[in-house]
């Protein structure tokens, strides 16, 4: 999002909390810009549905057209508290009252005709700079006050806005394509998982296509990093709460995670992430300056208590698959293992046909100076981490950004953003470095001069949560997987039951060389036979009749080139190999 469009987007927002009050004496929560455009939250005592947004639409049009000057106004603290106060803006209020506390002595307000409510911009010059018909209302939803589940219930209006009404008539054509996309109809349709009611929400159960798909991004991850000496290591759901009080992630965790009562006085916890474990793997034995690097890497289940309006399919769920993996090294290390760790990223999006210069780049994501107790460790490491990153992103010629406040913790990284096949950009392979995590943990190797030194950590995901990276995969192929990822890769179709045998033979043919194959043997006819092997999107299907039994050849049907025609099985095996490799 540029400056502009966060201008238009927050203008927009504004507008529409101001319809809101003319119509319903609706009271403001908070309102920004967003990536996806913008939205507001209010309380009102009339109940709003999506009905409405009709007329709440045609109000906003009114106050665009007259033109009003969007005007910013600092004021004293207690001048702005006051106002708040006046105009029973209590949910403001409140945040005023957290900058008091916090020491702030003046706060700024924008103003637009009759509407005024605090605010840090930026915004528009005036309400006529946006264009009546580029900006529509998408949804509504509930969104309790400050996150917190104890607090108000408040409303939610979304929208979009953009400069011209050519973007809009875009955007909608993308939300239809959107909706043919969406991983959670197509996951049905294409029996990958599903989710019951007695095991819970945000606990996805896959079946075996979805398991099988799953098993391959894996190991292909595996194939990928293995030629690193990265090594399989395996750690408990549980952990004593000690654990993550040593890392720091039970009070950054807090009211996620899932607690266990032990017998006695012993407290676990269900594990937010793997980092401290491997800690311990790592800190089980002596280790010399000649062992290092150390990798350790798995693929396991964490567990976050995400509130139940969160949970969205497989995008935002409560039991996490992570790609997970760790390298403790020496300093001077750092530069070759992050260069590796993007080897291992480039390689698996290559195959995924992602890698491709527009479509991705990296956030070097770093701290917030504003915000400096949001992070550990002492400010001369952090330099030293982000500048280490934004070498290693030069040298690898990485279309990178710097991005403050978008750091973990304990150390900057860089976050690989893929664009999706409908250009939404999602954030999937990170590389994490972290000099705060071993401290703690006080790990230790011995350098060549006998001294006890501590290890530089890495954090390393590629695929990230598989969750969530099966739903955006889902989404960006449509369901048509490629080849290699496709759990059903080749399907035979026989004609009639006189071709049944000639089938049987090509089956057990492909069966032997590795192909994840299937033979339609029901009773259905060839039609809907065909059918279903299309609605299934299976890379190819093969064909059998009698020219076919005759002269000992296939008819391959591709889903992505149509018909190639006749031809032997070992034609057929060739042009897999070729694509394969």
């Amino acid at each position: 999002m540029n400056e502009q469009q966060e201008k238009l987007r927050h203008s927009l927002s504004h507008v529409l909390m101001q319809a809101l009050e003319n119509l319903y004496r609706a009271v403001p929560g908070v309102g920004p810009a967003i990536e996806e455009g913008f939205y507001h939250d209010f309380d009102s005592k009339i109940k709003i549905t999506d009905k409405d947004f009709k007329k709440i639409k045609k109000e906003m049009k009114k106050i665009i057209t007259r033109g009003f000057p969007i005007e910013k106004e600092t004021m004293s603290i207690e001048e702005g508290m006051k106002l708040l106060k006046d105009k029973k803006y209590s949910y403001t209020l409140e945040l005023a009252e957290g900058l008091k506390e916090q020491g702030e002595t003046e706060i700024t307000f924008y103003r637009q005709g009759d509407f005024i409510n605090m605010c840090k911009g930026p915004h528009l010059n005036s309400t006529d700079e946006i264009n009546v018909d580029a900006f529509t209302l998408t949804k509504i939803a509930g969104a309790y006050w400050k996150n917190d589940e104890n607090n108000t219930m408040l409303t939610r209006i979304y929208g979009v806005g953009f400069e011209t009404k050519e973007e809009l008539e875009n955007y909608k054509e993308m939300i239809k394509e959107a909706e043919k996309r969406d991983h959670r109809k197509l996951g049905k349709e294409l029996d990958l998982f599903t989710f019951s009611e007695l095991v819970g929400s945000g606990l996805p159960l896959f079946t075996p296509k979805g398991t099988l798909i799953r098993d391959l991004i894996i190991e292909k991850i595996h194939g990928l990093q293995e030629d690193f000496g990265y090594q399989r290591v395996d750690i408990p759901h549980i952990t004593k709460s000690d654990l993550y009080k040593t890392s720091g992630h039970w009070e950054k965790f807090g009211d996620e995670l899932f607690k266990v009562k032990g017998q006695g006085d012993t407290e676990f916890v269900m594990k937010p992430m793997n980092c401290p474990h491997h800690t311990q793997i790592f800190a089980s034995k002596q280790t010399s300056y000649r062992d290092l690097p150390v990798r350790y890497t798995e693929a396991t289940k964490v567990y976050r208590d995400e509130q139940a309006g969160e949970l969205i399919g497989l995008s935002r769920v409560r039991s996490i698959t992570q790609d997970d993996g760790h390298v403790f090294c020496a300093p001077d290390q750092i530069e070759q293992e992050i260069k590796n760790i993007i080897s291992i990223i480039r390689g698996f999006y290559k195959s995924l046909d992602m890698f491709k210069e527009g479509d991705y780049w990296v956030s070097l994501s770093v701290r917030d100076p504003q915000t400096p107790d949001k992070y550990l460790g002492e400010e001369k490491l952090w330099n030293e981490a982000e500048s280490i990153l934004e070498k290693i992103a030069k040298d690898e010629k990485l279309p990178y950004k710097r991005i403050e406040g978008e750091a973990a913790f304990y150390g900057p990284k860089l976050d690989f953003m893929f664009k999706d096949a409908l250009g939404r950009e999602r954030q999937l392979a990170t590389a994490q470095l972290d000099f705060i995590m071993p401290n703690r943990f006080k790990l230790e190797y011995t350098d060549k001069d006998g001294e006890k030194k501590t290890p530089v950590m890495i954090h390393r995901a590629i695929a990230g949560s598989l969750e969530r990276f099966m739903a955006i995969m889902i989404e960006h192929f449509a369901g048509a997987f490629p080849f290699w990822l496709s759990p059903v890769q080749i399907k035979i179709i026989p004609i009639a039951d006189v071709h049944r045998e000639y089938a049987k033979e090509i089956f057990g043919e492909l069966k032997k060389r590795n192909f994840r194959i299937e033979l339609d043997n029901s009773d259905d006819s060839f039609g809907k036979k065909v059918r279903k092997a299309k609605t299934e999107k299976i890379p190819y299907f093969l064909v059998i009749g009698d020219k076919e039994v005759e002269e000992k050849k296939v008819t391959v049907e591709s889903r992505d080139e149509e018909n190639l025609g006749q031809m032997t099985i070992e034609n057929f095996v060739e042009k897999l190999e070729k694509e394969t490799k």
